[in-house]
């Protein structure tokens, strides 16, 4: 159907799922328009406002009796916090609701849901706090006005202070480069704490004397019954049948409230990105914030790799065979009866296909070139015969190819496998013996569960072993960084801890309070996944506080979770991780993906690796995910198995665009989340967001770099202030109903 609106221009109107298309013959008319509202808004930002662009006031609802103060004070936060810097908020097209009780559920359910969502908030608030990660201060500024009036008590974050909104030229969109030994660093004396083990849980003492008397520093320590208490309730909540309709169709509301500000605002959003000098996707910052090291580089570039150091280097010893007997590398191909001319793409068969859907197994033989173990030894190993110079030689290679891209940056995860106390030292070994460095990459440790086989082998003999080979390096690198000089320079440019393996393995039990401590864990079956998450995390919280003491860098968590498996992974990884990867089974999970959206908890997904793992493209949730305003960026996950180009980051934003008609400001909204998510430092932050990059709202972005509209960050702020009002306000029902 056709339709001709008041400038003469015919549009077809099309299903609601849609966004706008218009004709390429109208296409300079299109571009006139976009002028003329550009010119429009300026006019209008000289103005003076109304209610914060013309926004109504919002109608009481009679039908409830209310806490008045309290929902007068959210009232006066959500205004207050909707016209900060009222100066800089664009003018739009937005979409309001006139009455209070607009959740489409019974106004009882509304109350008990809003009540049981706060409390789920406080939970992850809880324990954010106490292993010193970030949580969104939009939403905890509404939790701490509900403290004040004694609705619930909290621990918030202290707010971090503010630059000025300076220009580019006095704060340059380019970070500066490092300069001399980037593994350089001051060696502090030892402080000469003792530490040990306790239930699982390393505990720190000033002294000797303190540990005999068992006086531990006053940090906090992770309680584990308090943990199963909010484990439990979270597990009662996400089962709710109330919560879960009232939480999906507030998902649906988003997803809707989105599609109406994309009719009205699209072509506000188009002019607004014209108007930005020099900036487009291509030339703003986007961070790879999940990629393998193993499998950086696509399956090209490793295969010209091998073949240049098959000619360039026959005669280089490159590993031992059982008997002892060393062998160069021209025996091994030779060995395998394979020159360098027969050498290709097919033959190397690194790339995954059809035959490793759902089979985890299969994907893991992938990273075997050739399928010999022995060449991944060889070419894809820190520690090998050769201490890992080839793979030292190809990642120096990709990273090459980061810094000639520019704005492209990555987070490489390196394996930490928990089976003997000496890896840790190895591996910064290679990493400063190779100078394997780069201002555009960072590191992330990923640990994989794998206690069962280690255990099999007789390699450990309970799982606290492996908390030891893991944690008792950090922390005597952090108590005297002589002990580990490598280490403690390399932990300079390492931002986390993940935790890796296949998520659809059947667990063979729980983590209740049957469970074994880690001491005691003896048994060949592997322990779920949430006891690995909440031991990575008791420990590290200690570990930050003892390196916040000292004045080093902490580190956070941020497992593989919600790829596939039980939907209880999720709930781990909202209660203890700063954020996650993958996150698919949030789809089917409506209270757990509204939390995450409450608590703007990062989600990094990589649609690729999942359709040929676990879930076909089209299925994907990614754009639904980022419609209702969750915090979602792309990632590669393995360029070896997934990609063909020399830019797999940017392969993969181009087939989301294509497929799921992404706009410019969506790709660019994904490339903000992306750096926000990493584990870059602030100060590189400031320079490549803005050194307000860390305000909500319009406050805290800066065209100039990020290339996101004024109005798209206005919507999402006033979005998620309006949710968050609503369930406060909802609260405050409940609470008054408990007083009568």
């Amino acid at each position: 159907m056709e339709r001709i609106d008041e400038n003469g221009i015919s549009h077809d109107v099309m299903a609601p799922f849609e966004l706008p298309q218009y004709p390429i013959e109208e296409k300079q008319t299109r571009t006139q328009i976009e002028r003329q509202i550009s010119q429009s808004s300026r006019m209008n930002e000289k103005a003076t406002h109304t209610h914060h662009g013309g926004i109504p006031q919002k109608r009481k609802c009679g039908l409830l009796r209310e806490d008045r103060n309290l929902s007068s004070s959210i009232d006066k936060l959500t205004e207050a916090v909707e016209q900060e810097d009222d100066d800089l908020t664009p003018q739009f097209q937005r979409v309001t609701i006139s009455r209070d009780d607009n959740t489409g559920v019974a106004l009882e359910d509304t109350k008990i849901a809003a009540k049981s969502l706060i409390q789920a908030l406080l939970i992850r608030e809880k324990y954010v706090a106490m292993a010193l990660h970030s949580f969104p201060k939009t939403t905890a500024k509404f939790l701490h006005k509900m403290e004040e009036h004694g609705a619930l008590t909290g621990v918030f974050h202290e707010e971090r202070e503010h630059g000025s909104k300076s220009s580019i030229a006095e704060h340059p969109i380019h970070a500066p480069t490092t300069d001399g030994d980037p593994f350089h660093v001051e060696l502090e004396d030892s402080v000469s704490c003792s530490f040990k083990f306790v239930n699982g849980v390393v505990h720190v003492y000033k002294d000797e004397s303190h540990m005999t008397g068992n006086e531990p520093i006053e940090w906090p320590y992770p309680d584990l019954n308090t943990f199963f208490i909010d484990q439990n309730l979270m597990t009662a909540l996400i089962s709710d049948g109330p919560l879960k309709t009232f939480c999906y169709l507030r998902l649906q509301y988003l997803s809707s409230r989105f599609q109406l500000h994309m009719y009205l605002n699209d072509m506000r959003e188009s002019a607004a990105q014209k108007d930005v000098s020099h900036r487009d996707f291509y030339n703003i910052r986007k961070v790879d914030t999940h990629v393998h090291a193993s499998s950086a580089m696509n399956h090209k570039h490793l295969l010209r790799f091998i073949k240049r150091t098959m000619k360039c280097e026959p005669e280089a010893i490159v590993c031992r065979q059982n008997d002892g007997q060393e062998m160069k590398l021209h025996q091994v191909f030779e060995e395998l009866n394979v020159t360098a001319y027969d050498l290709s793409v097919d033959m190397l068969d690194m790339h995954a296909d059809r035959k490793t859907f759902h089979r985890f197994d299969r994907f893991n033989s992938k990273y075997n070139p050739i399928g010999e173990s022995r060449l991944r030894e060889i070419f894809i190993k820190t520690d090998n015969f050769t201490d890992g110079k080839y793979f030292a030689h190809v990642i120096k290679e990709v990273m090459s190819d980061l810094e000639e891209s520019k704005y492209q940056a990555a987070e490489y995860r390196l394996s930490i496998y928990g089976r003997s106390r000496d890896e840790w030292d190895k591996l910064a070994k290679w990493a400063i013996k190779h100078r394997v460095y780069s201002d555009n990459v960072r590191w992330l440790i990923q640990i994989p569960r794998l206690y069962d086989v280690y255990k099999s082998k007789k390699l450990v003999k309970n799982f606290e072993e492996i908390l030891e080979n893991i944690f008792v390096p950090l922390f005597e690198v952090t108590n005297d960084p002589k002990s580990h000089p490598e280490l403690h320079a390399f932990l300079q440019h390492v931002t986390g801890l993940d935790s890796v393996d296949d998520e659809s393995k059947q667990e063979s039990a729980n983590f209740d309070r049957n469970s074994a401590l880690p001491a005691f864990w003896t048994s060949e079956d592997n322990p779920p996944y949430s006891y690995y998450i909440y031991y990575m995390y008791a420990n590290l919280v200690v570990l930050n506080h003892f390196r916040r003491e000292r004045g080093f860098n902490t580190l956070v968590l941020r497992p593989h979770c919600g790829e596939a498996g039980s939907a209880h992974h999720l709930i781990t990884g909202f209660m203890l991780s700063e954020n996650i990867s993958h996150g698919l089974l949030l789809r089917k999970v409506p209270v757990l993906q509204y939390l995450f959206y409450l608590a703007k908890i990062g989600i990094a997904m990589s649609p690729l690796s999942n359709n040929s793992l676990f879930l076909n493209y089209h299925k994907n949730p990614l754009p639904e995910y980022l419609a209702r305003g969750l915090n979602v960026s792309l990632s590669t996950d393995d360029p070896l198995q997934f990609h063909y180009t020399k830019e797999p980051l940017i392969e993969e934003y181009s087939i989301a665009a294509q497929v799921w008609k992404l706009t410019s400001c969506d790709m660019c909204e994904l490339a903000r989340n992306s750096v926000v998510q990493s584990g870059f430092s602030h100060k590189v932050k400031c320079n490549w967001l803005g050194p307000n990059y860390t305000r909500d709202g319009v406050a805290g972005n800066d065209i100039c770099r990020t290339n996101i509209p004024d109005i798209r960050v206005a919507y999402r702020h006033e979005t998620l202030c309006e949710e968050l009002a609503m369930l406060c306000k909802a609260a405050s029902y409940e609470k008054i109903s408990q007083e009568q």
